[in-house]
């Protein structure tokens, strides 16, 4: 978004500037006024004073202040989730006249809740960039819910994601990944090539409350019908990446998908899981709105479907 694009909403004689929004999310992020200050490159004074602007306008506080730094308040956090729908919206609207004004550059912005560490969206995306490469490819990384959310307000061009979401969107399959164990390298399993679920009957598995932990909580309850045979699943609020800290910790075992090994821990290693059938998979799908004519996603969309045929796609 450029600094000279601007949106206002009148109240009496003052005016919410769409950098009174900026400032604040940014805050919000950094959890600190002088670092926020130092990332937006303005006087620590100008940010407090544009903040202390917004908190009047809105009329409500927006921000805790201590000496540890700045923590949001729950009115906060409506404010700062409109806000950067708002922000994004703007940035949008910017980059779709920047597409049409360069012809063939652009930009893609695709939702994932997935490692590109390694795998097939890693190297889709790296076979789209060669081919086109004056596209900005923007990945953006949030829940299923957020994604498909910011996919129907058309602030995404697609969203890639293990499972098929229904929405009023269309539907690709495209590739299925195995889904693995990862162990501390000096666990009992680690000495095996294959686990089976049934393994991990008197274990810890560790599980982000983050996509697409839920997804593989609910394979793992389908494998192990029983609720005596299951493991004892632990939820952290963190990202899978701290989740693998902790398995090298050795506080637990936790599940994978095939493409997140590329960004692997030391001390851990990983193990396909398995039950009489052979390994355990999950499909994933590319997700994105009929009435996007842009011409980037369409070639984006040529490079999977020559990549992965499949006969399935719904609506």
């Amino acid at each position: 978004m450029t600094d000279t694009v601007k949106s206002r909403h009148r109240l009496g004689n003052f005016a919410i500037d769409l950098q009174h929004l900026r400032f604040a999310l940014v805050a919000s992020d950094c959890g600190s006024l002088r670092r926020a200050a130092e990332k937006l490159s303005v006087r620590h004074s100008a940010l407090s004073r544009a903040i202390g602007q917004l908190e009047h306008l809105v009329g409500a506080r927006l921000f805790e202040r201590s000496a540890a730094g700045i923590k949001p308040t729950q009115a906060a956090l409506d404010v700062l989730r409109i806000a950067r729908v708002i922000l994004e919206q703007v940035d949008a609207l910017v980059d779709t006249g920047r597409t049409f004004g360069r012809g063939e550059a652009g930009r893609l912005s695709v939702g994932i809740c997935t490692s590109i560490s390694t795998g097939n969206l890693r190297a889709a995306l790296l076979d789209f960039k060669r081919r086109s490469p004056l596209v900005e490819v923007a990945p953006i990384e949030r829940s299923r819910i957020q994604l498909m959310s910011a996919l129907q307000n058309g602030t995404i061009d697609i969203v890639i994601s293990p499972g098929l979401v229904r929405s009023d969107s269309k539907a690709h399959s495209l590739w299925s990944e195995r889904i693995l164990v990862s162990l501390p390298d000096r666990h009992v399993l680690a000495n095996r090539m294959s686990v089976y679920w049934t393994d991990l009957r008197n274990e810890t598995v560790l599980l982000s409350k983050r996509d697409p932990g839920r997804e593989l909580e609910e394979m793992l309850v389908s494998k192990l019908s029983s609720a005596e045979i299951r493991p004892n699943i632990v939820y952290h609020d963190v990202s899978r990446a701290v989740i693998s800290s902790l398995v090298s910790m050795e506080l637990g075992l936790s599940l994978v998908m095939e493409s997140e090994i590329g960004a692997g821990s030391s001390g851990l290693v990983y193990r396909s899981l398995r039950d009489g059938n052979g390994p355990s998979r999950i499909d994933f799908y590319a997700h994105w709105r009929l009435d996007n004519e842009s011409p980037i996603l369409k070639r984006f969309l040529a490079i999977l479907e020559e990549r992965h045929p499949s006969s399935s796609t719904a609506d």
